[in-house]
């Protein structure tokens, strides 16, 4: 009988044990609700709406420039003197420009047979160019097999110079440098760079230089990059949304209006007498090619962008990949603005005018707030606004405001409108990465120069697709993300609180975040092609 009753004390003592516990949160919560939880919420929330207004008025004065470009018709051609270089019977050959082409390079054994053909296929007088391929590679099956493919070049009379380091100090910005350096380069005007995965047209230089040569202002001339692989995946299909929309909107917008924007490092040509008045490349930050576009413009030079001129690459198909680039995009400008913050207030070669734009629009709101808001309003301040019913976020802030950069963001690819709830999730996720290297950048934390090479498929993937599926393994570390996945919860408890107790009805867009930030966490996003 003792026996009996001691098993039926032992549910109620764990029963009670539980209640007592969120007996005691419910109270302490209570207690600190009212004097902290909700003055401090209500502050998140007034500067989240500082934030986004920031940026909402920066995409409407964007679309405004944008629209005034297209109807006025302001073409670079209009803008700048551009004529076809013509030949000189007198001079020959000596009469154009002394060209040399850069290709960094890492590893890249899929895609460097492309990059360096495309590089010779470049229509311009034989003597008047110089290929420089710039191997970093750690493998030496693929130094060998580089230096084999340049070397079946030079066999057919191409001008081709293949470089090494015993190092990689500085990453790509060291091996720039290093080819700089070298001899032939002395007698060069323009530099042209390439990525590894980048396959310009043969006409590239002839619709490029002549922009440089009749322009003595102009630095730099920067082309536009279309993706081979957009329709790989749902994820290549997101990023395509997100980048159409810079190079339509935001790169037009700084060269038509500053003549500055920021260098994309690959698909551009350079001056290299304002490369060197700039100082050059330096490795201090993960954005080597930002860092010189900034610092050129402080010395007065100007830069034009050619949206017609699309030149092939690749977008990160992997999840992975993806994210250590979105890292080093995100963490380089912010570590960016922090060195150089007084040197371009400083600056006495610049109007007032570009100096904020250069320091409020294009540093501040675009590679900062945009960021920032975008994952502790979206993904947590708004969500908290669900458990402290206290505190309220006006219609325009939580509804209106992003549904108009939505929109604006959108018009860049008008091909995936019908995939924009997808993109906005994808977005939001992504936030999350983008902040935290937004404040390892600002701070200068541990990861701060962390440099990973961006893997790069080529044909790769077409073949991998052939093969029969292998079925995946689960690897902690590996597919698991516990940030993705906590923000996830967090969000998904949100949303039930709200479905039963709250009086935002935000639960639907809570829980499509939650699962969105769950495909993530487990690393199943980049699976789903979608229709094209």
């Amino acid at each position: 009988m003792d026996r009996l009753t001691s098993t039926t004390v032992i549910p109620n003592a764990f029963g009670g044990g539980r209640d007592d516990i969120f007996m005691q949160f419910s109270i302490i919560w209570d207690l600190i609700k009212a004097p902290l939880i909700v003055p401090l919420l209500r502050l998140a929330v007034a500067i989240c709406l500082i934030m986004s207004l920031m940026l909402f008025i920066e995409r409407v004065y964007m679309g405004i420039v944008i629209v005034l470009v297209k109807l006025l018709g302001r073409k670079p051609e209009k803008r700048y003197k551009w004529e076809p270089l013509k030949d000189d019977v007198e001079l020959g050959n000596s009469a154009y420009p002394m060209v040399l082409v850069q290709i960094p390079m890492y590893n890249e054994r899929e895609v460097y047979r492309l990059s360096i053909g495309a590089a010779c296929g470049l229509s311009w007088p034989s003597d008047r160019i110089i290929i420089q391929v710039l191997d970093d590679s750690t493998d030496p099956t693929i130094k060998d097999m580089v230096e084999v493919e340049c070397q079946r070049w030079a066999s057919k009379g191409i001008n081709i110079k293949y470089e090494i380091r015993d190092n990689r100090n500085g990453y790509k910005a060291g091996a720039l440098k290093e080819g700089m350096k070298k001899s032939y380069v002395k007698h060069c005007d323009y530099v042209a760079i390439f990525d590894a995965d980048f396959q310009p047209e043969p006409d590239f230089l002839w619709r490029t230089i002549p922009f440089l040569t009749h322009n003595p202002e102009l630095a730099l001339v920067q082309a536009r990059w279309k993706f081979v692989n957009s329709d790989e995946c749902l994820m290549t299909r997101m990023q395509e949304m997100s980048l159409d929309y810079h190079f339509t909107v935001e790169q037009e917008v700084g060269s038509s209006t500053y003549a500055f924007f920021g260098f994309n490092g690959t698909a551009g040509v350079w001056r290299i007498s304002a490369l060197s008045e700039a100082g050059g490349w330096k490795d201090r930050t993960t954005v080597e090619d930002m860092d010189l576009a900034v610092r050129a413009s402080l010395k007065g030079w100007k830069f034009v962008y050619i949206g017609n001129l699309k030149v092939k690459n690749e977008l990160p198909s992997t999840l992975k990949a993806y994210r250590y680039q979105q890292h080093r995009w995100s963490c380089g400008p912010a570590n960016l603005f922090r060195k150089m913050l007084m040197e371009i207030v400083k600056n006495k070669k610049v109007t007032l005018w570009k100096k904020v734009h250069v320091i409020y629009s294009f540093f501040w709101v675009r590679k900062i707030v945009a960021h920032i808001v975008t994952f502790i309003f979206y993904c947590v301040v708004m969500p908290a606004t669900v458990l402290v019913p206290e505190v309220e976020v006006p219609k325009w802030g939580s509804v209106y405001i992003p549904s108009i950069i939505t929109l604006l963001n959108a018009v860049g690819t008008p091909r995936s409108l019908h995939l924009i709830v997808f993109w906005i999730l994808f977005e939001n996720v992504m936030s999350l990465h983008r902040t935290k290297a937004t404040f390892i950048g600002l701070l200068e934390a541990g990861r701060v120069n962390e440099w990973i090479v961006t893997e790069k498929l080529g044909d790769a993937f077409k073949i991998k697709a052939t093969k029969a599926p292998r079925k995946p393994r689960f690897r902690i570390g590996e597919r698991l993300h516990l940030l993705e996945l906590g923000t996830g919860a967090y969000l998904f408890f949100c949303g039930c609180y709200d479905l039963a107790f709250g009086k935002n009805h935000y639960f639907l867009f809570l829980f499509t975040q939650s699962i969105a930030f769950s495909i993530v966490g487990f690393g199943y996003v980049g699976t789903v092609v979608p229709h094209t």
